[in-house]
């Protein structure tokens, strides 16, 4: 734990950064924002301060190319207080190499299924991948997871120093009104999310349910999802006001995902009022445990979940999101960082 200060210089390292989309860049945009609130100095080092290249299968993510000793030159002239790598891509794997050799301590984080994702794509088993994955977060001082049912899993495949990091949402973006007017018959089924193979989008879109299904998001699948469901509303991309409107316009928000370790959009859509129906897994069995009404279904039956989720209370969703604050998400992880010179 960083000793008490007015203020630390507090170094990320990530592989997701802007312009990408997804759960990662965002929490740590809003948590080194509201760090910043806070009266720390937070510096993020992401891929678009390096030469790229794009990623086998997913051209939507840059890789960076042989960053160490540039990023070396970046780590030491910012003279960090606390160092938190983020991710296991080029940049973190050079920032751990950095700390190792010169003996500094550091955090990291699990935001994603990494082993999951390689499989669903290439076919490579997870057993070794995540054992590559223990090694990487093993080095660390710390391994930050945003659900208890993730910590228990890691945990049963041999992580070790878990911490617990849960996630917030922007309660003035995201609110019940005003809502999008689809023009489509109702229910309206909605999805948002990264438009890829790993979110198992087809689970839902192959679901018979009554009125109509929109998907909002962009990613390496929609082109192929648009001819496979020329009945789908596909939107493309929406980013502020107007994917605050998508979520509130939504009678059911269906989370298909069987592979993400939180799902900040379930805690979007809640906070527009639109239950959730998601499978039994991390993250939605994580979330929707202990509201105080019905705020959706989770169901091994997907399709049976996205029904019972109809008759949910769109007040009571309202009042379990603004159970997560964004504060609360930041100060849980500034208590779980360590200072650099802690493991000399």
């Amino acid at each position: 734990m960083l000793p008490p200060a007015p203020s630390h210089r507090i170094l990320i390292v990530s592989d997701a950064w802007a312009p990408q989309v997804n759960g990662v860049v965002r929490t740590l945009t809003t948590v080194a924002g509201e760090l910043r609130r806070m009266g720390h100095v937070v510096e993020v080092i992401g891929p678009d301060r390096f030469r790229t290249m794009r990623c086998p299968t997913y051209p939507e993510i840059p890789l960076s190319l042989l960053p160490r000793r540039r990023l070396v030159r970046m780590i030491e002239a910012f003279d960090p207080d606390a160092l938190h790598i983020a991710t296991e891509g080029p940049l973190g794997l050079a920032a751990r190499s950095w700390a190792r050799r010169t003996g500094f301590a550091f955090t990291t984080a699990f935001h994603t299924r990494f082993a999951e994702y390689v499989q669903a794509r290439t076919g490579i088993p997870v057993r070794p991948i995540y054992a590559w994955m223990r090694r990487f977060h093993g080095a660390g001082q710390g391994i930050m997871v945003a659900t208890p049912s993730l910590r228990d899993e890691l945990a049963a495949r041999g992580f070790r120093n878990i911490r617990a990091w849960s996630r917030g949402v922007d309660l003035e973006l995201f609110k019940p009104f005003p809502r999008e007017d689809w023009g489509l018959p109702r229910p309206i089924f909605l999805h948002v999310g990264r438009v890829a193979v790993e979110k198992n989008i087809g689970a839902f879109l192959d679901l018979d349910l009554p009125g109509s299904k929109v998907v909002v998001g962009g990613g390496p699948q929609l082109a192929a999802l648009r001819r496979t469901y020329p009945n789908v509303l596909f939107t493309g991309l929406r980013y502020g006001e107007a994917l605050a409107r998508a979520y509130a316009g939504g009678d059911v928000f269906v989370f298909p995902s069987l592979t993400d370790t939180f799902g900040l959009v379930i805690l979007e859509a809640l906070a527009c009022g639109t239950p959730v129906a998601a499978f039994p897994v991390t993250g939605p069995k994580d979330v929707l445990a202990d509201a105080a009404g019905k705020i959706g279904a989770v169901n091994a039956d997907l399709r049976v979940a996205a029904l019972e989720a109809l008759t949910a209370d769109r007040a009571a969703c309202r009042v379990h999101a603004e159970r997560y604050s964004w504060r609360a998400c930041a100060e849980t992880f500034l208590s779980h960082l360590v200072p650099l010179m802690g493991a000399s």
